[in-house]
């Protein structure tokens, strides 16, 4: 019974890959309400994460998971640069930086709590969290250098923003030593372990598969994002809630819904390890790449608020507490969810700028 309702769940899933090319041309040819496209495309980025999961887990197979977790998080990270540098485009510097620490707040605290209430209780590679985690917390500290500043006076002033360049370029440069030492420990790992599970679709067609997915992820999450601001509207929400809490899921949707698919399945160590390499790309890659390419749109400061600021610490802090035995428990989900919870709430209230 079990199986029969699995497989017409994939049929289902499969056929609704065919909503994203259609909310896509929706929007393209203006032929449906803004609401009506953030709820389709909102719908159309179900099967896709679906998808993007099943290629990651396939991948994983010949990489391990610590690979896999980040091809996973490299490519639906995509959505979220796009949804960036369209925001940096369009001047909304506030909502670039909120949805940037919404992302990293949001893998931290609601992928990885969700991952770890849904999924079985299991161990995780304690380095590679330790590695990801400290990316994020040494990202925090050096964004201090440009935020705090920025507490009084113009937070976009052009000084910040120069200001900026040497903090993204040494975070970025630590960032690929930290990959490159991070990919070849994971490599080691993999050439000495056993292969687990079944072998699935050939690791060409999963990267293929990977990256066709993240490609119709973009187009959707920038449909989505085009009609966020008729939703805020009508929702009565501020820019910032809008920005640190609604974009930062959509533009995580991928992440979210395989991470958790994955949990659900067992394979709960490459679940944890997608939540935690997206939060670092976040933080290491994305954050400075923004920064250093918004010079040649408007020069994008990394001056972020003492509520941004504040969020990133707590979701740093907690997951290294409840990950701190090597293995997962649902508790640590719920207390993970529930910090999550208590900082939505807090932005609810903090407002705009």
């Amino acid at each position: 019974m079990a199986g029969a309702v699995g497989v017409v769940a994939r049929r289902s899933l499969v056929a609704l890959l065919a909503l994203g090319p259609f909310v896509v041309a929706l929007d393209w040819l203006g032929a449906a309400g803004k609401l009506a496209i953030f709820l389709l495309a909102s719908a159309a980025l179900i099967p896709l994460a679906w998808l993007i999961g099943e290629a990651t887990e396939n991948a994983a197979y010949y990489t391990g998971p610590g690979i896999g977790g980040f091809l996973n998080a490299t490519f639906g990270n995509a959505p979220e640069l796009i949804i960036a540098l369209v925001a940096v485009s369009d001047g909304l510097t506030d909502v670039v930086r909120a949805s940037l620490v919404g992302s990293i707040a949001g893998n931290l605290l609601l992928v990885l709590g969700f991952t770890l209430l849904l999924g079985q209780s299991g161990a995780i590679d304690r380095r590679s969290a330790a590695i990801s985690l400290g990316l994020v917390a040494l990202a925090t500290l050096l964004v201090l250098v440009t935020s705090v500043p920025s507490f009084h006076g113009d937070p976009d002033r052009r000084s910040l923003a120069e200001l900026s360049l040497p903090v993204a370029v040494v975070l970025l440069v630590i960032r690929i030593a930290v990959n490159r030492y991070a990919l070849r420990r994971q490599r080691a790992l993999q050439e000495a372990a056993e292969p687990t599970g079944r072998a699935g679709w050939p690791l060409r067609l999963s990267l293929v598969v990977l990256g066709l997915a993240t490609v119709a992820t973009a187009f959707v999450t920038n449909s989505l994002v085009g009609s966020l601001q008729t939703f805020a509207s009508r929702a009565h929400l501020s820019e910032f809630f809008v920005a640190i809490v609604i974009v930062a899921i959509v533009g995580n949707a991928t992440e979210h819904g395989s991470a958790v698919l994955l949990a659900r399945r067992g394979n709960i160590r490459l679940a944890t390890e997608i939540s935690l390499a997206s939060s670092a790309q976040v933080a290491g890659l994305l954050i400075p790449l923004v920064a250093l390419v918004s010079w040649a749109i408007t020069p994008l400061a990394l001056s972020f608020r003492p509520i941004e600021l504040g969020a990133l610490a707590v979701a740093t802090a907690l997951p290294a507490l409840v990950l701190v035995r090597r293995r997962t428990t649902r508790l640590g989900g719920l207390i993970l969810l529930s910090a999550y919870a208590g900082l939505v709430v807090a932005f609810y209230y903090s407002g705009n700028r």
